[in-house]
């Protein structure tokens, strides 16, 4: 799980870096089109190749349309906010997968852990600061995304079992490319790439592909509830990241935020444990990815 998280922050680094060079549309595509051929070749390697109705089934729907619009908005977000900063209000998305289960799927909630989705959403506002100096709308597009990434993680859960995994990720990517040719006019239209730039999207798109394996393979090999916590390394990977690469220093208020939004999401993950429920930590965790 730990090299998950780092493979995918250094995606989230490298496509934050390319936004400075091309419109989050054009990163969509390139990066999607070197995904599309590696998970191809590896869905036909592993014959998890189904009929395209499964697109039509309403999970599988679902969980799309919450993918591409959580990526647009997220990719916009990253453009103009610090990695750390978008990382930490990203981490409150196993807290939003509680209360989505909590008021779609009616799984019980006690007051503990509404205590704690009340207290890391109160986190996710110190880092928003609505209202005051230092107040970025950016930070709304990744609140947004955060809703999204939730509705994706809530439709998996309702996916039959007999659609396999790799096949709903090769979906997926296609339809997140395929979104981010139709807003590339909108964003300004394409840049001719450099060959660095392209080689870094290429490697952004193994740093996914690399990343999405090793989460299953955790899922797959531990206890999801004790795997669940190392989520919160890619918060770690975003400062250390944000520092090297971009120059980043979180302020007092960022830290504070992340901290209370780590604290009540280790909280949770806990007292479903205690409860044996895995309703957060069998969530995905993740920013979107096209994956």
């Amino acid at each position: 799980m730990a090299v998950a998280m780092a493979g995918f922050t250094m995606n989230d680094s490298i496509t934050k870096l390319m936004s400075s060079q091309m419109n989050f549309g054009e990163v969509m595509l390139v990066r999607g089109l070197f995904a599309i051929v590696l998970i191809g070749a590896l869905a036909v390697h592993q014959r998890a190749i189904r009929p395209l109705q499964t697109l039509f089934v309403k999970p599988v729907a679902l969980r799309i349309v919450g993918e591409v619009c959580g990526t647009v908005s997220f990719l916009a977000a990253i453009s103009h906010l610090p990695l750390a900063n978008t990382s930490a209000i990203m981490q409150s998305l196993p807290l939003a997968i509680t209360l989505g289960a909590a008021l779609t799927l009616r799984e019980p909630v006690g007051w503990r852990r509404w205590s704690a989705i009340v207290a890391g959403f109160i986190g996710v506002l110190i880092i928003v600061r609505p209202g005051v100096a230092g107040f970025n709308q950016f930070t709304l597009l990744a609140l947004v995304s955060v809703l999204f990434c939730s509705l994706r993680d809530l439709a998996t859960k309702r996916i039959p079992s007999h659609i396999p995994s790799l096949f709903i990720t090769l979906l997926t990517t296609i339809t997140v490319t395929t979104a981010g040719a139709v807003i590339l006019i909108p964003l300004g239209g394409w840049t001719q790439p450099s060959a660095h730039a392209v080689g870094l999207l290429a490697l952004a798109a193994v740093l996914v592909l690399i990343g999405y394996q090793c989460v299953i393979m955790a899922l797959r090999s531990g206890d999801i509830s004790a795997i669940a916590p190392f989520r919160y390394t890619a918060l770690l990977w975003a400062l250390l990241l944000g520092y090297l690469v971009f120059g980043d220093v979180p302020d007092t208020m960022m830290v504070t935020g992340a901290s209370i939004i780590v604290a009540s999401g280790l909280y949770a993950f806990y007292r479903e444990r205690i409860r044996h429920r895995e309703v957060a930590a069998s969530a995905s965790g993740l920013p979107p990815d096209g994956l």
